[in-house]
């Protein structure tokens, strides 16, 4: 029966070409209408183009001399690295231990992975409870514990120095923060199901030849997780470029001195308040081509292993 069934080709391609069309439709026609208006002027939202760009390449040359631009990309570069060693780095240590125990797995499996179910803008509310009002959580908990300066007027007021999350010393630890720390359990759970593939036999095997828990890590667990580590890896560098939700709901367009632009959120403000659409799709771009090359250098470095 499954022969016949892959031997005529006819009944593959009815249930290809809806999801083809379907794909070609609202992906590939809008990006590659995205990359055309690049070249164009276009002053607005639903607007058509006032007509091609002169020089062509205008948009591409105000990417190299735009300050903010070149602030996103740092920021975003930056938050690619702090994603893979931080969010990669922590689901895998938490992925390695819970995998270890044998009581709770399943309670720390689903505390881990609840951040994700939870929405970006309740997330970003929440964040700005804790470090954005002046009288939020941490700063409360700092003047507990006397960490920040306040004087006492003699009618029993207490002045305080409130620590100021957003200012230029701190803005990017407080954006960066729910970032991280929302999608470390989409990892997690991605690990763990990559250890949970991992034939019981072979830490059997290492343990009656007398290998202990960090040798089992060091050359059965790891080794043999490489593949699903470069898909995590990819997966964290894909989406530190994509990164918008949380940062704008917390910060929006009042980026500290300009200095806490990501390509995501610029691009957003670039295309929807300053109404620039033709620039804001010469971002979207960029985000793309950075996706596609460094996701091609993660994988190269770490090469997937055809053998495992």
């Amino acid at each position: 029966m499954n022969s016949m069934i892959y031997k005529k080709k006819t009944p593959l391609l009815l249930f290809l070409i809806p999801a083809f069309l379907f794909l070609a439709v609202y992906l590939y026609y809008p990006f590659f209408q995205n990359v055309l208006n690049t070249f164009m002027s276009i002053g607005g939202l639903g607007r058509a183009a006032e007509g091609w760009n002169d020089p062509w390449y205008e948009n591409y040359q105000r990417l190299f001399t735009d300050p903010y631009m070149r602030t996103a990309m740092k920021n975003t570069l930056l938050l690619i690295v702090c994603t893979v060693v931080f969010q990669v780095g922590i689901a895998l240590i938490l992925a390695l231990l819970v995998d270890t125990i044998r009581v709770g797995a399943k309670f720390f499996r689903v505390v881990y992975f609840f951040p994700i179910v939870i929405s970006a803008t309740a997330l970003g509310l929440m964040f700005n409870l804790i470090f954005l009002y002046k009288g939020g959580m941490v700063n409360q908990l700092l003047l507990a514990l006397n960490q920040l300066p306040y004087e006492v007027k003699s009618n029993g007021k207490v002045i305080v120095e409130w620590l100021d999350w957003k200012d230029q010393a701190h803005f990017l630890f407080t954006m960066f923060m729910p970032v991280l720390w929302q999608n470390v359990g989409f990892y997690f759970v991605i690990i763990v199901t990559g250890l949970n593939n991992i034939p019981q036999d072979i830490y059997e095997a290492a343990a009656l030849d007398g290998a202990d828990g960090w040798r089992r890590t060091r050359y059965i667990s790891l080794p043999l997780l490489r593949n699903v580590l470069c898909t995590c890896l990819v997966l964290a560098i894909t989406g530190a470029l994509k990164v918008f939700d949380l940062p704008w709901v917390m910060f929006g367009a009042g980026m500290p001195e300009n200095q806490g632009w990501l390509t995501g959120t610029y691009m957003y403000d670039q295309t929807f308040n300053k109404m620039n659409v033709d620039y804001g799709s010469t971002i979207a771009v960029v985000i793309v081509v950075l996706g596609v090359v460094l996701s091609n250098v993660a994988n190269r470095v770490f090469k997937p292993s055809e053998d495992i």
